[in-house]
C-alpha cells in the first residue's frame, strides 16, 4: 500500500508561504513538494476556493496565504485535500467463511475506528499557527543558520 504524503507536503508548503511576504511560484512550490507544478496548481486551487490561499498572475505573481493560521487545523487541511481515511488497514477477507477471520476482522475494525477517532480529535486540536510557532522556536534555536532564514536542504 502506497502512503499518502500529501498532507505533510501541503502543510510544509503552507508554512513556507507563512514565512514570506512574496508570492511563491508553482515551480518553487513544486520543488518543495517534490512534484510537478501542475499538481501544485491543482492542489492549491482547492485551497484558494476555501479562501486559504490566493494567486496572482504576471511578473512577481504566484501563490500566497490569505488566511489566519490559527483558524485552520490539521484536520481541516486533511479534509480540504479530499484524502480518504486517516488510517488504512483492510481486512484479509471482507466476507470470511472462516469464523476465526470474522473475529479478527471485527476486532481490527473496532480498533481502527477507535484509533481514527483519536487521531481525528488530535488533528482538530493542532492549528497551522501551532506548527508555525514550533518552526519559529526551532529556527531560533538552530545554530546551523544564524540569519533566522529557513534554508532548505534541496
Amino acid at each position: 500500500m502506497k502512503s499518502d504524503d500529501r498532507l505533510s507536503a501541503v502543510l510544509h508548503v503552507l508554512l513556507h508561504m507563512a514565512q514570506t511576504n512574496d508570492p511563491m511560484t508553482s515551480e518553487q512550490i513544486a520543488r518543495l513538494m517534490n512534484t510537478h507544478p501542475v499538481v501544485v496548481r491543482r492542489t492549491l486551487a482547492g485551497l484558494r476556493e476555501l479562501g486559504w490561499v490566493r494567486s496572482s498572475k504576471g511578473h512577481g505573481g504566484g501563490w500566497s496565504l490569505s488566511c489566519d493560521l490559527a483558524r485552520i487545523s490539521l484536520l481541516d487541511v486533511h479534509r480540504a485535500l479530499g484524502t480518504s481515511a486517516l488510517l488504512k488497514m483492510n481486512p484479509l477477507n471482507e466476507r470470511p467463511e472462516c469464523d476465526v477471520q470474522a473475529a479478527v476482522n471485527v476486532a481490527l475494525n473496532d480498533v481502527m475506528r477507535e484509533a481514527e477517532a483519536l487521531l481525528t480529535a488530535r488533528l482538530s486540536e493542532v492549528t497551522l499557527a501551532d506548527l508555525a510557532a514550533d518552526f519559529g522556536r526551532r529556527a531560533a534555536s538552530s545554530s546551523s543558520d544564524r540569519t533566522g532564514v529557513h534554508k532548505h536542504a534541496d
